[in-house]
């Protein structure tokens, strides 16, 4: 539960924040603990819009969780204890009230004496990534936090970075389909229609496009607001589906992966992701059937997901991950398999994943790249030709009458 509180810390400064705790008695001791003199407690109701939230908790972004990390990591370099850290940068997340609770929370817990790791498996104001988590427990472990935060945060940094490269590259093309559509939608459905009545005074009979273009302004014209409520529907039902059918889901991901192009971008997209946590948590010393675990629950696609999952039970039983992944009946990039193998035979397994990570992140983007500059002209194509194509449908007519 969250409680909110008025009161004076030890500085004597007047404060009014939030503190999470079991129950209205273990606040207080936590107050009591941070040696604040407070004046009311007591547990805070969350207001109307949040109660949509169906309590859920707030997932920190990467972006977010990356400055924090690198934040953490250069206070820790600097010879400032974690304990001291955090209390520091609390005081950067004043407009942010979820990760200022995040924090205040996280501290009170270590001041209670339990590690960072604890702290932050304790604490339930956001959602973590498992890998986040257990990476901190390793390093705390092996005495390189400070190390291991740092590169957490360059992993999160990239992640962000690329996931706003790829939005920014398909948020012309993704404009471009939209107005298209919705310039064809609007003739066929109000321009088509206004001009059928004109041939249908000449009595004559109407070239093939002409036929086609106004049975279509006709569909379009009875059914548009039907169309739009089917499209909207069915929006709806496709996202949660993939949120609350494992199954449906499942299939989607496996067709994503079977496409043309997209297939393979989304798949390389995921082994590097998976190569770099990989390689992260190899590092810091965590025991490499729990890295594939840790690394898989990463990935986003679930046929990936499940498929490193299935290989981490193989290797627990004796088997080579490379082995694992080749006996699957998932198949995926041969060449990862045998880079895998040959890590695995050298005992460079480390250096490879980075390797292979680095590789495919940059194999995708010059995909993306290319698959954009195809994509701009293939779109204008499209739409010029859709209207064109109506256009001289309507035309047609006027030209034979005038001919004959």
């Amino acid at each position: 539960m969250i409680f909110k509180y008025r009161g004076i810390d030890a500085d004597g400064t007047r404060v009014n924040q939030k503190v999470e705790a079991v129950s209205l008695l273990e606040a207080k001791n936590k107050l009591k603990v941070k040696k604040i003199l407070y004046t009311s407690i007591e547990e805070d109701t969350p207001s109307f819009f949040s109660k949509f939230d169906f309590g859920r908790k707030y997932r920190v972004s990467p972006k977010d969780l990356s400055a924090l990390s690198r934040e953490l990591s250069m206070y820790i370099r600097s010879g400032i204890s974690i304990v001291s850290a955090l209390k520091i940068v609390q005081s950067h997340y004043e407009n942010n009230k979820k990760m200022k609770l995040f924090l205040t929370t996280v501290s009170t817990y270590l001041d209670e004496g339990k590690d960072f790791y604890t702290a932050l498996e304790s604490q339930s104001v956001v959602i973590l990534p498992e890998f986040f988590k257990q990476s901190i427990k390793v390093s705390e472990n092996g005495g390189i936090l400070d190390e291991v935060l740092l590169e957490l945060s360059r992993f999160l940094k990239e992640q962000d970075k690329l996931a706003k490269e790829i939005k920014a590259a398909f948020a012309y093309p993704t404009f471009m389909v939209l107005i298209s559509l919705l310039m064809i939608s609007f003739m066929l459905a109000f321009v088509v229609p206004e001009i059928t009545g004109i041939f249908k005074s000449m009595n004559q009979e109407l070239p093939t496009p002409t036929k086609v273009v106004i049975a279509l302004g006709d569909f379009f014209n009875e059914n548009f607001t039907l169309l739009l409520a089917m499209i909207f529907l069915s929006s709806i039902a496709f996202v949660m589906l993939m949120k609350k059918s494992y199954a449906f889901a499942y299939r989607v991901h496996a067709l994503i992966l079977k496409l043309p192009l997209f297939g393979t971008i989304a798949q390389k997209s995921e082994i590097a992701r998976f190569c770099y946590i990989a390689s992260l948590l190899t590092r810091s010393g965590v025991v490499f059937v729990q890295t594939i675990k840790l690394s898989a629950n990463i990935l986003n696609n679930l046929v990936l997901k499940e498929l490193f999952s299935e290989a981490a039970e193989k290797v627990v039983e004796g088997k080579l991950l490379s082995n694992a992944l080749n006996e699957s009946t998932t198949k995926i990039d041969y060449a990862f398999i045998q880079s895998v193998a040959l890590g695995e035979e050298t005992s460079q397994i480390q250096n490879v994943l980075s390797n292979i990570s680095e590789l495919y992140f940059e194999e995708n983007r010059e995909k993306v790249s290319m698959l954009l500059t195809l994509l701009e002209p293939a779109l204008m194509l499209f739409v010029g030709g859709s209207i064109g194509f109506i256009v001289a449908a309507m035309l047609l007519p006027i030209f034979s009458m005038s001919v004959g």
